[in-house]
């Protein structure tokens, strides 16, 4: 099956709830569903989703991914969990130790392929299929579909279903909006809309590491309940901050692009581009962590002389003109 779909739409469930379905017809305590999945936080958030689908079924699942430890994940692989939710990086060197073997696999999904591609996985998803049993269902997702995750699907999946969703637009319950704004007075701005924001929770994008590091602790000085989320952390302190902003201790986000795939958190009112991302598909997915699920959301862009160029992409991605706003007294010259 090929599932094209926009973000926030409820593709896990999609998934999730028809494999466990399957597999409680069937042998138990053996390994019989692969997810690949292209960062630790989408792992962790597919993980709990099919722990709660799961509840009164007794399946187990487990996760997979680097950063971390690998004796609680090898222990609970030899306990005999029946899903694996990985990060390809991690399941290969496990795999390379002889802890995973893959040869009762009956289902095999690709979540996110497309990011997955984009972040370079694509050899390892080849290393890994090369150990999988040949009789499967393949379940590939993607949010976008350039001619690399096309040629993979041609590739992976024999007559493939095809389910799509409005995929590459983003949803329709999200209002847009763009602030012309100096470079240099990017950050008074983000404090003053941070302040017009109400009581929702917000989830603020930068173009690099050190910036979201640096614009959480600015927002902290000024008294705003703030916290990053960017490559840097380990694995601990990047569940720490996750956890923060679930439970709403946090009240604004500040990441990179690592928080524009799989982040679901239903409170979050407002994503705001403090830079703009590089390609129309980054903004999809960026403010796709708003407006889910058929929940209103708003996405506010601070943009420069250097942005215009993007803006006018995404416009033809929307089919209408970004709505242009003001702010009395960060009128870009």
């Amino acid at each position: 099956m090929l599932g094209l779909a926009q973000t926030g739409t409820g593709k896990t469930a999609a998934f999730v709830l028809p494999i466990l379905q399957r597999l409680l017809r069937g042998p138990r305590s053996k390994l019989r569903v692969l997810i690949l999945s292209p960062t630790r936080e989408l792992t962790i958030q597919t993980h709990t989703n099919i722990e709660a689908l799961g509840r009164q079924t007794g399946l187990r699942s487990l996760t997979i991914y680097g950063g971390v430890s690998a004796q609680p994940q090898i222990k609970a692989i030899q306990a005999g969990a029946e899903i694996a939710v990985a990060c390809p990086g991690r399941l290969l060197d496990l795999m390379g130790q002889k802890y995973v073997n893959l040869r009762s696999i009956e289902i095999l999904v690709l979540d996110e392929a497309d990011r997955m591609f984009d972040m370079g996985f694509l050899p390892d998803i080849r290393r890994i299929l090369a150990a999988l049993p040949r009789p499967r269902q393949t379940l590939l997702f993607s949010a976008t579909m350039p001619v690399e995750i096309r040629s993979l699907a041609d590739e992976l999946l024999r007559h493939p279903v095809t389910v799509e969703l409005g995929a590459s637009r983003p949803v329709e319950t999200v209002g847009h909006a763009v602030y012309a704004v100096e470079q240099t007075r990017k950050a008074e701005l983000l404090l003053a809309l941070l302040r017009e924001a109400g009581k929702g929770q917000v989830l603020v994008f930068t173009r690099t590491k050190h910036r979201a590091k640096k614009l959480a602790d600015q927002l902290i000085k000024a008294g705003l309940p703030a916290t990053s989320l960017q490559g840097n952390l380990s694995q601990k302190r990047r569940q720490e901050a996750m956890d923060n902003f679930r439970s709403g201790r946090a009240r604004i986000l500040v990441a990179t692009d690592i928080a524009a795939r799989g982040l679901d958190v239903s409170q979050i009112t407002h994503v705001i581009n403090y830079d703009m991302p590089d390609t129309a598909d980054a903004y999809t997915h960026r403010i796709g962590r708003t407006g889910r699920m058929a929940r209103l959301g708003t996405a506010l862009s601070l943009v420069t002389q250097d942005d215009l160029s993007m803006v006018r992409t995404i416009e033809r991605l929307l089919g209408r003109s970004l709505e242009k706003r003001k702010l009395t007294g960060f009128e870009a010259r």
